[in-house]
């Protein structure tokens, strides 16, 4: 095996009609992370079980791609690329299995990025702006920069800015690394699905049209 390639009664109800002067309790108000995920699907995925996707990138002439299935309840993950197959879990993690992790970890946040950054929000700051101009549409949007923290992770101090539309899913992005003010990648995020609830970009294309990331044979499990 090589791992290089991976790089209630009715009583009760009378009685509450009787307090009905009692302050209810505020309501909390969500934030856009939550938004975010809501409107990308994480509220279905508790039933989950699975999800299987190859992660392709064309640049130039070159194509690359790597094929993935995650069992989200093990966490058991098996990748293929360029022939060479590892089956490892995601809670033992060892020096055969980190390249491949790292690999992994980058094509799903790919995959479920605006999942991703809720599940991720403890280690991460964020601002939001209402209106901005757009870097390859020029629409007017909204954005959510999301800067993740110091430590953890396999790429600690990245930054990523999402624009957003006004159903809160995400139309274009920007990654920065380590924060620098210049962007390291900008890409489009289209071609959506809804797949067992899970709304996922299957296309992201760069603004010169010479570099697209995309996926294909998504399968969500449940």
């Amino acid at each position: 095996m090589s791992v290089k390639s991976f790089v209630l009664p009715a009583f009760l109800l009378l009685v509450v009609a009787c307090k009905s002067d009692k302050k209810a309790d505020p309501v909390k108000e969500e934030t856009i992370i939550e938004k975010v995920a809501k409107a990308h699907g994480i509220e279905e995925w508790n039933g989950v079980e699975e999800i299987r996707f190859t992660f392709n990138v064309d640049r130039d002439t070159m194509h690359f791609e790597r094929h993935w299935k995650w069992d989200t309840k093990t966490h058991e993950v098996q990748g293929i690329s360029r022939g060479d197959t590892i089956i490892y879990n995601r809670k033992a993690i060892d020096s055969l299995s980190q390249n491949a992790d790292a690999a992994f970890i980058n094509d799903k946040y790919w995959l479920l990025a605006p999942i991703n950054i809720f599940w991720d929000r403890k280690n991460l700051t964020y601002n939001f702006e209402d209106k901005v101009l757009a870097p390859i549409s020029n629409d007017s949007l909204s954005k959510l920069t999301v800067v993740y923290g110091s430590d953890g992770g396999y790429t600690p101090g990245d930054a990523y800015d999402f624009y957003l539309g006004e159903d809160y899913q995400i139309k274009e992005w920007v990654f920065r690394k380590s924060n620098s003010p210049e962007p390291s990648s900008t890409t489009t995020w289209e071609d959506y699905v809804d797949l067992n609830g899970l709304k996922i970009s299957r296309m992201h294309k760069n603004k010169e049209g010479n570099f697209s990331l995309y996926f294909t044979n998504v399968e969500v499990i449940d």
